[in-house]
């Protein structure tokens, strides 16, 4: 177990990205719009086999749980989620033209949301409609996520039948107590009878989604929620770090902030994660991950293969992501785009057969080093300088010399024992691996130059 002194935590527990992207979307702006997101669409699609992955953003839920940061839409009226689904394929149809020829996905993944608050047969249609822009390579990563509550067996053996082989199923925690506290009711039998389900109808492999740091955790809540999830074996699991912002997120206002577990107790959550997923068999993969031995992303981190984007840690480096949907951020040629947030505005958008982009960024070439840089540490905690050089052209130690000050200096990763830095690479120890988000920021040049009124990421800690 990883010990740590209130020194180390109150120096490093401090507002941080969680890097899939770089440059951040905070630093997205609205001069890159439509127009120039059509363009960046059209350069991908002249690389015809090149990987390509489709995240389609179902945003809809019945109710909006207090934890929530995702960006969703209540609705009650089936009418106001039907009329979604048309713009949804609509998008689809203005993105195909400008790609072109490329049209061969790698990954499709549906999120939300709650992508089953849809009916089975409402979600055939969409799959179906949106396969007559796309076609799924015969090894293609199908994925959706699902929530227990709202999840029927007729949706998984609807969508098993659709080629669906990937499900991430929304937990969060399975006590009652803290449940309660965050407004998801999900019990165990429920959570229990949908993976038991989704095994016997073959999906080949399931993670589920715990959050520690939620109002009301302690060690026993948290240990006895490990110690069924464990229970069941799924092929992964992501266990993400409760980010509270209600500056961002209204609805976290509802939580009382004296309910949530303090900094050390939030880092022995952590530490019992780790130590319990461990022993139970599971490998930490990057960040917030856990893979059992033979799971594709265990392979991938071993081999050093292990890449990063808007749908967490992927096996399939070098794959460009096109998004649709509300809020939806695409990956293409050098540049981000991220879709309207609001419906009305996303609708106007597609209506008018353009593509409802809102803000994004391209990237520089300086952009382009650093991201290749932080992705590194992120997803394989080491970083090999000759590929740096090589890669982009520049002598890793000039370039970023003040940076490798930074870490070996007084009070720097290395001085920290986080990191260690040879004459040729930089490689996080168990303890960076921990703080990787504070080894990573030393290479984030918008940090350093860009001054904030107010705090933009959640903690790393």
């Amino acid at each position: 177990m990883i010990s740590l002194t209130p020194g180390l935590l109150s120096r490093y527990d401090r507002p941080g990205p969680r890097y899939t992207s770089y440059p951040t979307a905070v630093e997205f702006g609205p001069d890159f719009g439509p127009e120039a997101y059509g363009e960046r669409l059209r350069i991908a699609g002249h690389d015809v086999d090149g990987p390509l992955s489709l995240y389609v953003h179902l945003p809809f839920c019945d109710a909006r749980c207090s934890f929530c940061g995702c960006h969703v839409v209540i609705a009650r009226r089936e009418s106001v989620s039907n009329v979604y689904l048309r713009q949804l394929i609509d998008e689809a149809a203005i993105v195909a033209r400008n790609l072109g020829e490329r049209r061969t996905l790698v990954q499709y993944h549906w999120g939300g949301g709650t992508p089953t608050y849809y009916s089975a047969d409402d979600l055939a249609k969409l799959h179906r409609a949106l396969l007559e822009h796309f076609t799924l390579a015969p090894d293609a990563e199908v994925a959706l996520e699902v929530d227990p509550r709202v999840t029927t067996r007729a949706h998984l053996e609807m969508l098993r039948g659709l080629g669906f082989n990937r499900l991430s199923l929304g937990v969060q925690d399975l006590d009652p107590t803290v449940q309660e506290m965050i407004g998801r009711n999900q019990t165990w039998e429920e959570t229990k009878s949908l993976y038991d389900e989704a095994r016997r109808l073959g999906f080949e492999s399931i993670n589920i989604d715990l959050i520690y740091g939620l109002p009301g955790q302690n060690l026993d809540t948290m240990g006895a929620t490990l110690e069924r999830t464990i229970e069941m074996l799924p092929d992964r699991l992501a266990v993400y770090s409760f980010a509270y912002v209600p500056w961002v997120k209204p609805n976290q206002k509802r939580i009382d902030e004296s309910t949530l577990p303090d900094r050390d107790m939030k880092f022995a959550l952590l530490a019992q994660v780790s130590d319990r997923l461990v022993g139970g068999g599971y490998r930490a993969i990057g960040m917030d991950h856990f893979a059992l031995p033979g799971d594709e992303l265990s392979v991938a981190m071993d081999n050093g293969s292990l890449s990063r984007n808007f749908m967490g840690y992927t096996t399939k480096r070098g794959t460009e992501m096109v998004a649709l949907g509300s809020s939806g951020i695409s990956e293409v040629a050098g540049a981000y785009a991220q879709n309207h947030k609001r419906l009305n505005s996303y609708y106007r958008s597609i209506e008018a057969g353009e593509l409802p982009v809102e803000r994004g960024v391209a990237l520089s070439d300086d952009d382009r080093i650093r991201r290749h840089v932080i992705t590194e540490l992120m997803c394989n905690s080491y970083l090999s300088f000759d590929e740096v050089e090589q890669r982009f052209g520049v002598d890793f130690h000039a370039y970023f010399s003040e940076e490798l000050a930074a870490m070996t200096g007084p009070g720097g990763s290395v001085d920290e024992g986080m990191a260690s830095v040879a004459e040729d690479h930089i490689r996080a120890t168990e303890l960076g691996s921990v703080f990787i988000r504070n080894v990573a920021m030393t290479f984030d040049i918008y940090l350093k130059n860009v001054k904030r009124d107010k705090p933009v990421f959640s903690r790393t800690v």
